[in-house]
């Protein structure tokens, strides 16, 4: 590895499996000081075992301040924030309950947003990079994914009004919008067919490179968006997605 993040301290939503799993591990892997956090305290402390940094539990469906200030307290600043912390309910609008919605929301848009808010107080006023975790549904529909898309979407608002006022601070946000991943959170979709394989086939078959992405494919894109390799991208949408969507047929 070449330490992109060689003494860069981060904190990373979501690292009890999948995607946020890869991502701490593979910040790590460039020398950053990790901080992950989880709802599930098993998993999220298995993730950290053995990586720089720490664990901490954390519900980012409510706003927590103290998630963001317990990595400045232990390394006196923040360099990196990752939102990826997300949920995915399926329901089609029609269908779409007020609970559900409320959840979807409380997650995957209160998290991020909350996430930023933080994140911005605390990299005052050296600077620093935040990477919100978004979806190519934040740029196309999924009729099965309604409350999913609305808040992916919000995502995108998010990211560009942090990166528009506080990038005269010396602070970058981007967002990151992959395509599906081998997920335990994708692998439970295609769980809910009677023939789980024959999903993931016909899933894969609709990518021009006839497969989803694997998460450490996805985490090195946040390597990059958190680096100085991507120094003068902010308020962007960075599509990681085999092809898919410049695929029109």
């Amino acid at each position: 590895m070449s330490g992109r993040l060689e003494g860069r301290n981060a904190v990373v939503t979501g690292v009890g499996s999948g995607l946020g799993r890869a991502i701490a591990h593979e910040l790590a892997a460039e020398g950053a000081w990790v901080l992950g956090c989880d709802v599930d305290d098993e998993a999220g402390a298995a993730t950290m075992d053995g990586i720089l940094g720490g664990y901490r539990h954390a519900d980012v469906s409510h706003e927590n301040e103290a998630l963001v200030f317990a990595g400045v307290e232990q390394r006196g600043r923040l360099d990196v924030m990752v939102n990826n912390a997300a949920i995915q309910i399926e329901e089609e609008l029609a269908e779409t309950t007020e609970e559900q919605l409320d959840r979807i929301l409380a997650v995957n848009l209160k998290g991020v947003f909350f996430g930023c808010k933080h994140a911005v107080r605390a990299m005052r006023p050296e600077g620093g990079v935040i990477v919100n975790i978004a979806s190519i549904l934040a740029l196309v529909g999924d009729g099965i994914l309604a409350a999913y898309c609305a808040a992916k979407g919000g995502v995108l608002g998010i990211t560009r009004a942090t990166a528009v006022r506080y990038g005269p601070e010396g602070i970058r946000c981007n967002a990151l919008c992959p395509g599906d991943i081998d997920t335990p959170l994708v692998q439970a979709y295609f769980e809910t067919a009677d023939d789980p394989e024959a999903l993931r086939a016909e899933v894969s078959a609709e990518y021009p490179l006839k497969r989803i992405a694997q998460p450490r494919e996805i985490a090195r894109a946040v390597v990059f968006l958190a680096s100085d390799d991507s120094s003068f991208m902010s308020g962007q949408p960075l599509v990681v997605d085999g092809g898919l969507l410049a695929d029109c047929y």
